[in-house]
């Protein structure tokens, strides 16, 4: 056994670790940085970036058989080799080389194995061969380990050898037939992608399709996907599931519907991965989310930061945002709080403070890539009345805006904003239809910045682009007023 002393030890080297890490090295202090697989962690090889790479090209596809001209150019369908390869190098091919380097010239150094708190401020890392070494913390240990998939107790589901996330992002080949338990942004992203690349897509979805989307956003997704071809089966569930001998997967469904697929795919939601991480030696439950403060310290089951608040998590694990780029943002707060901690400066965790995640209560911005596009930031209309905020939200139809004609023929799409009448500012902003994602910047600016409605008068779009959609929103809610 090896014992080795940091400032900063960070359990977990996804986007978040690596973000945590860097920002305590650049405070000034040294870090080390745990991880079981590939540095890099769930963005870079089973999530963000090749979901993304598997999207794209039909998109592309999609937008150039929306104009005339560029339609008349297009002679074949989607080589789906070449989808999948360049998927591949987004994922480096499963190799963390290149992230490994990044790390070291940092100056951030790598354990590779499991990471368990042992002790106040000691981490025992567990290495492939059984070897192990502790490391010590003078200042923090950061939790880092997000998230993996759940996958429900429903008869004989275990036994088919589903697909989670992991397998429909890393899958090798297209099954011809794809059912899709689960209705929220993984299975939407999925259908779509599978769909586009020749799969005969099922979806099964209790709670309906992308039920925290405003509603004329998901009913959108819906017409598209039953358009390409995708059987919705919503407000049902499955109840059985089995696979045949010829390798057929079974699926019973609560309605009496029984249906056939090559492969099935759950995405039904995330669980802490917290299991193995010795949560139970500082009094906390092993597989629990991670409850924190205003500066992200864990809290323990009195409410009060572990020990003397040297314990943090930062990421999904805290269950406050499950969205990489708000883990990074909880990422550079956590270690420059940590840095200016043990450098004896000020730190602020109040609202909006440089050491505090209050966006992610008030301004998380969401892009999901089906067809078409979703964007949002902060509430919709439903979450805003349940959080007790007295709101009118006003809608318009994208395809009238001079911009969107010009994008695509036919452009189909609406948009729609909320504002909290008592403040008179912006606390929420949806957007579906093709390209959407480029107008979400604006407006997670309009919120995070809580910009008056009377200002945002005043920044006038351009013409003719998409943006102008913000000009006929705020004449509308002034018709309204």
């Amino acid at each position: 056994m090896t014992e080795n002393t940091y400032d900063v030890v960070v359990i977990g080297a996804g986007p978040v670790g690596e973000n945590v890490a860097d920002r305590v090295v650049q405070g000034g202090l040294t870090a080390a940085i745990v991880e079981r697989e590939l540095v890099g962690g769930e963005c870079s090889y089973w999530a963000c970036m090749p979901t993304k790479a598997l999207l794209r090209d039909a998109a592309a596809l999609r937008a150039a058989r929306s104009l005339p001209g560029a339609r008349a150019a297009v002679t074949g369908e989607l080589d789906v080799a070449a989808v999948l390869a360049r998927r591949d190098a987004f994922a480096a091919h499963w190799h963390d080389d290149g992230q490994v380097d990044w790390l070291q010239s940092a100056g951030i150094s790598l354990f590779r194995g499991a990471g368990r708190i042992s002790a106040t401020r000691t981490v025992e890392v567990t290495d492939a061969d059984g070897g192990t070494t502790v490391l010590t913390a003078r200042h923090a240990v950061v939790v880092a380990t997000g998230t993996s998939a759940v996958v429900p107790p429903i008869p004989g589901l275990a036994d088919v050898a589903p697909w989670t996330s992991r397998e429909a992002a890393s899958a090798q080949t297209v099954p011809g037939r794809l059912a899709v338990i689960g209705g929220g942004v993984v299975g939407t992203e999925m259908a779509t992608a599978f769909a586009a690349l020749g799969a005969q897509v099922t979806m099964i979805a209790r709670d309906g399709l992308l039920p925290g989307v405003e509603s004329f956003a998901s009913e959108l997704v819906a017409e598209s996907l039953k358009a390409e071809g995708v059987a919705l089966h919503l407000r049902t569930q499955p109840v059985d599931v089995r696979r045949d001998e010829q390798g057929t997967v079974h699926v019973a469904l609560a309605d009496g519907t029984n249906l056939t697929a090559d492969e099935v795919l759950v995405a039904t939601g995330r669980r802490p991965a917290t299991d193995s991480i010795g949560l139970e030696n500082v009094g906390l439950t092993p597989g629990d989310w991670l409850a924190v403060d205003d500066g992200l310290r864990v809290l323990g089951a009195d409410g009060v930061p572990v020990g003397d608040g040297w314990l943090y998590a930062a990421g999904d694990v805290n269950r406050r945002a499950l969205l990489t780029h708000q883990g990074k943002y909880q990422a550079r707060a956590v270690g420059d709080a940590i840095a200016a901690r043990a450098n004896g400066t000020p730190v602020d965790v109040g609202p909006w403070g440089r050491h505090a995640a209050t966006a992610d209560e008030r301004a998380v911005p969401q892009v999901i890539f089906t067809d078409p596009e979703i964007a949002s930031v902060g509430h919709t209309a439903a979450s805003a009345e349940a959080a007790g905020l007295r709101v009118r939200s006003v809608e318009y139809d994208l395809g009238a805006v001079a911009g969107a004609s010009l994008h695509a023929d036919g452009y189909t799409g609406r948009a729609a904003m909320v504002v909290d009448e008592d403040r008179k500012v912006l606390v929420g902003f949806t957007a579906v239809g093709p390209d959407v994602a480029e107008l979400l910047h604006a407006a997670t600016i309009a919120v995070a910045a809580e910009v008056p409605i009377d200002r945002l008068w005043h920044a006038v779009p351009a013409y003719p682009t998409v943006s102008e959609v913000w000009l006929r929103l705020l004449e509308t809610y002034g018709r309204s007023a």
